[in-house]
């Protein structure tokens, strides 16, 4: 299954707690929570470009299955992780005390990010 294609949000579930827990500050995250963010991906094999556009911000990441690769976070850190592939539909990486596990069903990308108790979701739709 290829997750290539753009995909636009739907809904997102604890977007301020969440913000508030890696460090963003309170302006951006009232700036950012009703933006539409739209996300692109490119899949060729095991390498992956992920461009997701918020607003005025624009956050791109560039990895290959099971390789180390630098990877910019929600708050604009970087960070280094390996990216997993379990099945052929979802994408699991660890990084800085943060599950995120990105699964693709049919047009649908539901992206969940745990930190601690803390669980952040977000549901795009492909368009």
């Amino acid at each position: 299954m290829s997750f290539t294609g753009k995909y636009e949000l739907q809904s997102q579930e604890n977007f301020e707690p969440f913000m508030k827990a890696i460090g963003l500050p309170e302006d951006q995250i009232q700036k950012g929570k009703d933006l539409k963010s739209v996300s692109e991906i490119v899949q060729d094999g095991k390498k992956f470009k992920v461009t997701v556009t918020t607003g005025t911000k624009v956050l791109k990441n560039e990895f290959t299955i099971g390789e180390e690769s630098e990877i910019e976070l929600l708050n604009g850190e970087k960070a280094k992780a390996v990216v997993q592939m379990e099945g052929n539909n979802k994408l699991v990486t660890q990084v800085k005390g943060m599950k995120s596990v990105t699964e693709l069903n049919g047009d649908t990308i539901t992206h969940t990010m745990t930190l601690g108790d803390l669980t952040f979701k977000r549901v795009s739709k492909r368009i």
